[in-house]
C-alpha cells in the first residue's frame, strides 16, 4: 500500500512502481493508472514524481515535447533532402515527375539544348 510511505522519503515511496510521490505534500499515493497525468487535486505536475525522484511531470512533459518536435523537424528535413536529391537525379537523367516540378528556367534550358542538337544534326 502506497499510503504507508507518506511523510517518509521519495525514494522509499517510489520503490513501489505503482506509487506516486507528491513532493509538496510529502504524500505517497497510488498512481492513477486510468489517467496518463495525475489530477491537479491529487498533486501538481511540478511536485509529482513517478519512477525517479529527480524528474517531475512538468519537466518530463516539456522534455518529451522538445524531443518529439526535434524528431518531427528532422524527419521533415530528411524528406525534403531526399525529395530534392530525387528531383535533381530525375532532371539530370531527363525523366519527368519527381517531388517538385522543374521550374521555367530549367525547361527553357532544356528546349535550348534540344534546338542546338537539332541544328547540329541538320548540319
Amino acid at each position: 500500500d502506497c499510503h504507508q510511505y507518506t511523510n517518509r522519503s521519495c525514494e522509499e515511496c517510489l520503490k513501489n512502481v505503482t506509487c506516486l510521490w507528491c513532493a509538496s505534500s510529502k504524500q505517497c499515493v497510488p498512481y492513477p493508472v486510468r489517467r496518463i497525468l495525475p489530477l491537479a487535486d491529487l498533486c501538481e505536475l511540478r511536485s509529482a514524481r513517478w519512477g525517479v525522484c529527480w524528474v517531475n511531470f512538468e519537466a518530463l512533459i516539456i522534455a518529451m515535447s522538445v524531443v518529439g518536435g526535434m524528431i518531427l523537424i528532422m524527419l521533415g528535413v530528411c524528406c525534403c533532402c531526399c525529395c530534392k536529391k530525387k528531383s535533381k537525379k530525375q532532371v539530370s537523367e531527363g525523366e519527368e515527375g519527381g517531388c517538385s516540378q522543374p521550374d521555367k528556367e530549367d525547361e527553357r534550358a532544356a528546349r535550348e539544348r534540344e534546338r542546338r542538337r537539332v541544328r547540329q544534326e541538320e548540319r
